[in-house]
């Protein structure tokens, strides 16, 4: 982490529309807007094809970025087992990516996420998507939800990250006292 805090990269898993959205910052400081996109790859392409260009764009985003870390959605359960599956390959696309450049990989779960984001566990995505909008002091709110979504998990992981990381640090400073 440098003066500027740490930049985290994060990403809305998704196989027809993949968020992401690169974050600098600090806790207790202001966060900064890199980037935001949504990756979108085409339902009637080959699956293999779509992953294809989901890895070929996050490889992109994380080399231009080079981020500290990529926070990634953990993929929860759903009704529909074929939106759960294509969540599930596009957020192994992102981890994957990650390890290659040996970039640590931290997954929040939504309810994490909108806990960081807004104060409460069970925010709606309009009260994301207006909090994600205050805290980047951004004019609009990025479209679609998704790109806002991604936002939401690097803010997340910069405030959760950031506290555990000092947290852990100042454990062992503690501990070399012993």
């Amino acid at each position: 982490m440098g003066s500027i805090g740490m930049t985290v990269l994060g990403v809305d898993p998704g196989l027809t529309r993949c968020g992401v959205g690169v974050v600098t910052g600090s806790v207790g400081r202001p966060l900064t807007l890199v980037d935001v996109a949504v990756v979108r790859t085409p339902p009637n392409l080959d699956i293999a094809r779509r992953l294809h260009q989901l890895e070929q764009a996050l490889e992109a985003r994380i080399t231009e970025h080079q981020p500290d870390v990529v926070a990634v959605e953990r993929v929860f359960a759903q009704h529909n087992v074929r939106t759960v599956m294509g969540t599930a390959q596009a957020s192994a696309i992102a981890m994957v990516v990650a390890a290659r450049h040996g970039i640590p990989v931290h997954l929040h779960t939504p309810s994490e996420v909108k806990a960081a984001v807004t104060g409460s566990g069970r925010a709606d995505k309009a009260q994301v998507a207006q909090m994600v909008t205050r805290l980047l002091r951004l004019s609009e709110t990025p479209k679609p939800a998704d790109a806002t979504d991604a936002l939401a998990l690097a803010i997340c992981h910069v405030w959760r990250g950031g506290a555990a990381q000092r947290l852990a640090s100042a454990v062992a400073v503690a501990g070399g006292r012993s």
